[in-house]
């Protein structure tokens, strides 16, 4: 009874497998802090998905130059360069970057003046060798470049073409001359369509969270194929997103930035992109180190494995026991005279013990990036069902929608601001705002006078110039 009731298989069935499934993630640059973190993660069934620098390349660049009629690309570029290198914004650098790639050195400029969520504008000196005098230039959004120039429908046209495609349009003048457009976007990764795909085949949703205006997201989102956008999303919301997503399944967060950290640490499970900012690394429970996100699904699938070859394990380590002891306590002898010598007790107890290290070895065979084998999970899926059949519930609940015209947005962190500003109002349920159109969609609950909606939006810069129900 002492020697087939020893308990080494049943000790060796799940520290054995995870120490292979950690090593196995290593080696593939999957490094997972904890066995906690290895056992949840394959119980995924909600991936939220951080947008600058995990679905896409997190460099914004320069994809296309659009030059008015009479101005050729390199005027354009040249003249955006001179104004864009004063600028520190994101989009000013991927100008600079563009002015680098074609060699070009952009002038020096003066009285350079940055008018937040409009634009930039400054005085371009005069070139003797090229023959021009100085000349006042801008730089900006649509609704900027139009106080200062006569924009033509087709450039506007191009302008909401390009953000329905996930750019952003900038446009550029001078003195009153309209030079053209640059479009800027942040491409997203070689792999990120297909990670998304095989997270969709193994039964997860995937959202993509982001802090950009709704059309541009919308069409990021469409690229990568995820199932959901939430839009307009500011770095303390990404928080509470993931804190309702928790509340319809298991969610996993998937970022690289100092703002993805607070959405790290309360999901199930965080994994930050090697790439990324220290902190996110810190607060996540898994590291990709690779910083792709093909990694994603690869570490969903290792869990799987692993936690499925616990299971064998410890199929292995009862089985004896279940078969050994009552042959050992001599339980059969009255019947059939069965009974069971301690060598063999013992053999059969090492083999039990062999058989759970060798069966947690074949983990090493096992191949992560496979997806051949991937299974959908229905309790998964229905919860999706649910969940799309709550959306449209809320849908249901609108009742009341008005438009704001407003003046000064620029960028998506334009669109943030207001539409932060504006659903912290008891009032309003959602807001949609686009800095291309000018716009901010609200969606209300209950009545609310303009005055507030327009007080609102003026308190932080901008310009409500109508409001329409």
């Amino acid at each position: 009874m002492l020697v087939i009731s020893c308990p080494c298989a049943l000790g060796l069935a799940t520290p054995v497998a995870i120490m292979v499934g950690n090593g196995m993630g290593a080696r593939n640059g999957i490094l997972f802090k904890n066995a906690v973190a290895l056992e949840i993660t394959g119980k995924t069934q909600i991936a939220a998905l951080d947008k600058t620098g995990t679905l896409t390349n997190g460099e914004p660049k320069v994809t296309e130059l659009l030059p008015a009629q009479g101005v050729t690309a390199r005027e354009l570029l040249l003249t955006a360069g001179a104004l864009e290198a004063k600028s520190e914004h994101p989009l000013a650098k991927a100008i600079q970057a563009k002015m680098a790639e074609e060699q070009l050195s952009p002038a020096e400029v003066s009285d350079f003046l940055a008018l937040p969520g409009n634009g930039l504008q400054a005085v371009l000196p005069e070139d003797a060798a090229a023959g021009t005098a100085a000349a006042r230039i801008f730089g900006g959004n649509l609704s900027f470049l139009e106080k200062q120039v006569r924009l033509e429908a087709q450039a506007k046209a191009q302008a909401e073409q390009l953000a329905k495609e996930g750019k952003t349009p900038l446009f550029f003048a001078k003195e009153d001359a309209f030079l053209g457009i640059i479009a800027v976007a942040d491409t997203i990764k070689e792999d990120s369509a297909k990670a998304v795909r095989e997270l969709q085949n193994m039964g997860i949703r995937v959202v993509m969270l982001t802090g950009d205006n709704e059309q541009t997201a919308q069409a990021i989102g469409r690229q990568a194929g995820v199932d959901e956008v939430i839009a307009g999303v500011l770095p303390e919301g990404k928080e509470q997103v993931i804190r309702s997503l928790k509340e319809q399944g298991k969610t996993v967060m998937v970022g690289d930035g100092i703002n993805d950290a607070p959405a790290l640490t309360r999901a199930d499970i965080g994994i930050a992109i090697g790439a990324g900012t220290d902190i996110a690394m810190d607060a996540a429970d898994v590291v990709l180190m690779k910083s792709r996100l093909s990694d994603v699904p690869a570490a969903i699938r290792l869990s799987r494995a692993t936690l499925r070859n616990i299971h064998e394990n410890l199929f292995w380590a009862f089985i004896y026991n279940i078969i050994g002891i009552p042959l050992a306590a001599g339980l059969w002898y009255p019947v059939f005279r069965w009974k069971l010598n301690p060598m063999f007790a013992a053999a059969a107890m090492s083999l039990s013990s062999f058989c759970v290290v060798t069966n947690a070895l074949r983990l090493n065979l096992f191949s992560l990036h496979d997806a051949s084998r991937d299974k959908k999970r229905k309790p998964e899926r229905n919860k999706t069902k649910n969940l799309k059949t709550k959306n449209l519930k809320r849908k249901e609940e609108k009742t009341m929608e008005k438009t704001l015209y407003i003046e000064g947005m620029m960028c998506g962190h334009c669109e943030a601001r207001v539409k932060k500003a504006l659903e912290e109002l008891p009032e309003v349920t959602a807001a949609n705002v686009s800095h291309t159109e000018g716009t901010a969609v609200v969606t209300l609950s209950s009545a609310v006078d303009d005055a507030v909606l327009k007080k609102t939006v003026e308190d932080q810069d901008y310009t409500v110039t109508e409001i329409r129900s």
